[in-house]
């Protein structure tokens, strides 16, 4: 089963369980509905024009931006050039449930993702990391202040070269 809907100006052709990018759209509670149903099949062949109450509804799985486009204007022998970017806000809509004429066709369940939980020894090692690197940093400094006297005691112990210059 599937039916021809129109959103945003564009016709989409969708089947219960489908995920399609539409023109940004509000939704009541992730779900959207579509009235302007163009065209209904039930999968025998034939394809019957929906009269008043043919619905398709839709849950919102994502609302974003699609990829930049740029957008290069070009006025040959005129020097003008003009670059822009655009980036289209879309809705990502799951086809949940098509009803028509009384029947109802709908998509399967989605299971439930669950959350992954961060490793214990990778959190411990987070942790761990900055301890080491002031240590590190604790060397060094003891490091530069042992050698600060001794690259005084050269400075003074180098004979400064005198310049001749003739007259």
């Amino acid at each position: 089963m599937y039916a021809v809907i129109r959103a945003g100006g564009k016709q989409f052709r969708v089947a219960p369980g489908d995920v399609i990018r539409i023109e940004k759209s509000s939704s009541k509670d992730g779900r959207v509905e579509f009235t302007d149903v163009l065209a209904v099949s039930k999968g025998e062949g034939r394809i019957a024009r929906p009269q008043d109450g043919a619905r398709v509804s839709g849950q919102v799985v994502e609302e974003g931006r699609a990829d930049k486009i740029l957008v290069f204007h070009f006025k040959r022998k005129k020097q003008y050039k003009r670059l822009r970017g655009h980036r289209q806000p879309f809705t990502a809509v799951r086809i949940t449930e098509i009803a028509f004429d009384g029947q109802k066709f709908s998509a399967p369940e989605l299971p439930v993702k669950a959350e992954k939980k961060p490793k214990a020894k990778a959190a411990e090692a987070v942790e761990a990391k900055p301890e080491k690197k002031a240590e590190h940093k604790g060397k060094a400094a003891a490091a530069k202040k042992a050698a600060a006297p001794k690259a005084k005691a050269r400075a003074k112990s180098a004979k400064p070269a005198k310049d001749k210059k003739k007259k």
